[in-house]
């Protein structure tokens, strides 16, 4: 087991959480953490892109100009792929990006960017974030100061903590989730990973009931 210490609003030491070591201190394999990591980004690309290929421009066809006599390149069509306004050979057509990915590769690989993270000193966990009964931005941004100076942060909430994550959001430099959408490109895409108590309790109890 890994003791995290828990921070309360003052930024003082409130008591621990025991990491489970068969969560938050597995084997890291880069090249699992690497495919998961492309595969997630890769499902996120929409694309829609599109050009237009031979039967969908429209327009004349007829020759530009005369075959011979004009010391020019013999040209066939005005609607050719060299001409403005002509088709698109071998553009991009509309397509799904989308690799498959077995859940438990994606399990496996959020837990060893975890792993990195704890191993690293880069994971806190907070009591709470709702530092009062409406949200407070600077309140937030203020306490986070306290035990971070990151560029680059992801908080980790509990689905009903809805004052905190309406105090957070508006941070340029804060990312926030939810704990059930925790994946591993976001937990590496961040320098610092804090967690409310809530939230790291609710992902212990989840990973082990899918163990």
């Amino acid at each position: 087991m890994t003791n995290v210490d828990v921070l309360d609003i003052q930024g003082n030491k409130a008591g621990s959480v025991e990491l489970d070591k068969n969560l938050f201190d597995v084997q890291i394999s880069i090249p699992l953490v690497h495919q998961v990591v492309v595969a997630q980004l890769a499902a996120a690309r929409q694309g829609t892109q599109s050009t237009k290929r031979h039967g969908e421009v429209s327009g004349t066809g007829k020759k530009p100009f005369a075959q011979k006599g004009t010391g020019r390149a013999r040209q066939g069509s005005l609607r050719a792929p060299q001409m403005r306004g002509g088709y698109i050979t071998h553009g991009p057509k509309p397509r799904q990006y989308d690799q498959r990915t077995p859940k438990k590769m994606i399990k496996a690989a959020t837990l060893q960017a975890l792993t990195d993270r704890v191993r690293n000193n880069r994971l806190h966990i907070v009591e709470s974030l709702s530092l009062a009964e409406k949200p407070s931005t600077k309140a937030a941004q203020a306490y986070l100061a306290k035990f971070t100076k990151q560029k680059n942060v992801l908080v980790v909430l509990d689905r009903t903590d809805e004052v905190s994550y309406l105090s957070l959001r508006n941070l340029n430099n804060v990312h926030v989730i939810p704990v059930d959408q925790l994946n591993a490109y976001d937990i590496l895409n961040c320098d610092d990973l804090v967690f409310t108590k809530s939230a790291i309790e609710e992902f212990i109890a989840n990973s082990k009931k899918e163990a």
